[in-house]
């Protein structure tokens, strides 16, 4: 625990040790939240880092409108793969009265 102050503007300084824990420096973003009369810092991932997470997924070697068409096919299964779902739940939970 570190006590801060707080400047006339608002502002505090974050300790370096949560800082280096959160790996926030001067480039990067948080968000802060008042929860149960707690302020709460906690770090934003920048788009940046993001960039190659999904490399792995790529469909690689096929035209960008094949890859499209790939992927509305997949939605539409699902969606529909769905509603089966759904409608084998409902028949499953019907009533009968004697």
């Amino acid at each position: 625990m570190y006590t801060v102050s707080i400047t006339k503007q608002g502002q505090i300084s974050i300790p370096a040790k949560f800082r280096k824990e959160l790996k926030l420096n001067e480039s990067k973003k948080a968000t802060v939240k008042l929860e149960n009369n707690r302020l709460i810092v906690e770090p934003v991932a920048d788009i940046a880092e993001l960039a190659g997470v999904f490399h792995r997924y790529a469909i690689k070697n096929k035209p960008i409108d094949e890859v499209i068409k790939m992927e509305k096919k997949a939605w539409e299964n699902a969606v529909v793969e769905k509603y089966r779902k759904l409608q084998r739940r409902k028949s499953s939970k019907k009533l009968y009265v004697v």
